[in-house]
């Protein structure tokens, strides 16, 4: 991977950030946003998506890069833009046949498009582990986006969801997909919120303390 990455490979760049993001097949401690951020940076300027969206959400937090929200949102936007048109290049002639009108959006920021399939070697990934019980009973995840298919290489390596505490990220692109594909709708689902609308009364009689469990 890293031999592919020096040649300009943005896939391989990609993935090498992620790495060092994560700090995976070392401990926590070995972690290298920096190094993370240059990667992405990399392959970012190579115009891969993915890592556009990365560096975004970096620029966004302070991540590994001195913070700067104008800048992260601009690549975004950009990461966004670069999924419309190669839906719009591979759509059928007339632009009819594409779908209109602002809908929940896949990306951050701008319009819906159709999800892409997982790679087929993301698909095979998915199945071996699977195969394996989650890595032989170790405890390890994979990436809760199904387009991923990367696993933990340690326990706790990826970040869990801070609502709901279920799914887990090896990126916070992977996160911003998946929020947008399917987890928006799982994280807090309506059941919640009834059930929350329909206790508020009831403390309210009851005077209760609004605390947390």
């Amino acid at each position: 991977m890293a031999r592919a990455a020096m040649g300009s490979h943005a896939a391989a760049l990609y993935s090498l950030a992620v790495i060092q993001f994560n700090g995976s097949g070392g401990s926590k401690n070995g972690r290298d946003l920096r190094a993370g951020v240059a990667l992405c940076a990399r392959a970012a300027f190579l115009g891969h998506v993915d890592a556009l969206r990365e560096l975004g959400h970096c620029l966004q937090d302070g991540y590994g890069i001195r913070r700067n929200v104008a800048e992260g949102r601009r690549f975004l936007v950009q990461a966004n833009a670069h999924e419309l048109a190669a839906v719009l290049s591979s759509a059928p002639w007339p632009p009819a046949a594409v779908p209109t009108g602002c809908c929940p959006l896949l990306s951050d920021f701008g319009w819906s498009v159709p999800a892409t399939e997982p790679h087929p070697s993301n698909r095979f990934l998915v199945e071996w582990f699977g195969a394996r019980g989650g890595a032989g009973g170790e405890g390890l995840r994979m990436c809760s986006h199904r387009g991923c298919g990367r696993p933990e290489t340690r326990r706790h390596e990826f970040r869990r969801c801070s609502v709901c505490g279920t799914v887990n990220y090896c990126s916070r692109a992977c996160q911003a997909l998946d929020w947008k594909l399917a987890h928006k709708v799982d994280c807090a689902p309506m059941e919640h919120w009834l059930l929350d609308e329909a206790a508020a009364p009831a403390a309210a009689v009851g005077g209760g303390d609004g605390g947390m469990e």
